[in-house]
C-alpha cells in the first residue's frame, strides 16, 4: 500500500520530527509512506468570514493539486466520522483488499479545509472533537495508521 499524508505548513519542531520519522521506519514493512508539505497561507485571528474561505480556498488549491485521481482520500475533520482504532484498523484492510492500493490523508491548515477539498474527500475522519495542532495531529494521524497494521497483523502493540 501507498500512503500519502498532505499537510499544511512546515513542521518545525525537532520532537514532532522525531515522532513522525519514528512511525514511518515501523512502517516501512507495510507501506511506502510519503509526507507532502503544502505552504500555508498567512491567516491573521482578526480575518472576516470571506477572508477565511479565501484562505481555505488557496490551501486547498495546494492540497489538490498534490492528489491524484485514484487515491483514496481521507480528510481529517471535526465533523468527520469517529471511528475505534479497529475499525479504523478493517478500512485499512478493506481498501488494500477492494484494489485501493494509493490512500491519501489531508491535514489541513489552522482554518480547516476548503469545501471543494472536502468535496474531494472519499470520506472525512475525526479524531474526536477537540482540536488538536496541525503539527500534533500529524504525529497522532501516523501513528494511528501504524497502529492499524499492528492490529491487523495481530501484533500485541495495540493492547
Amino acid at each position: 500500500m501507498n500512503i500519502k499524508i498532505v499537510c499544511v505548513g512546515k513542521l518545525k519542531e525537532k520532537y514532532f520530527k522525531d515522532a513522525i520519522a519514528e512511525y514511518q521506519k515501523r512502517l516501512g514493512r507495510f507501506a511506502k509512506i510519503e509526507i507532502v508539505q503544502v505552504p500555508d497561507e498567512k491567516a491573521p485571528e482578526k480575518l472576516s468570514k470571506a477572508q477565511q474561505e479565501q484562505v481555505k480556498e488557496l490551501e486547498g488549491d495546494r492540497i489538490l493539486s498534490k492528489i491524484k485521481e485514484r487515491e483514496y482520500v481521507y480528510v481529517t475533520a471535526i465533523k468527520g466520522k469517529e471511528r475505534t482504532s479497529e475499525e479504523f484498523a478493517k478500512e485499512l484492510s478493506d481498501l488494500a483488499l477492494y484494489g485501493h492500493s494509493d490512500v491519501t490523508f489531508v491535514i489541513g491548515g489552522s482554518l480547516g479545509t476548503s469545501q471543494a477539498v472536502n468535496k474531494r474527500a472519499d470520506d472525512l475522519i475525526s479524531f474526536g472533537k477537540l482540536t488538536l495542532p496541525h503539527q500534533l495531529m500529524r504525529v497522532v494521524l501516523i501513528e494511528q495508521i501504524y497502529r492499524g497494521f499492528m492490529i491487523n497483523n495481530g501484533s500485541p502493540y495495540h493492547k
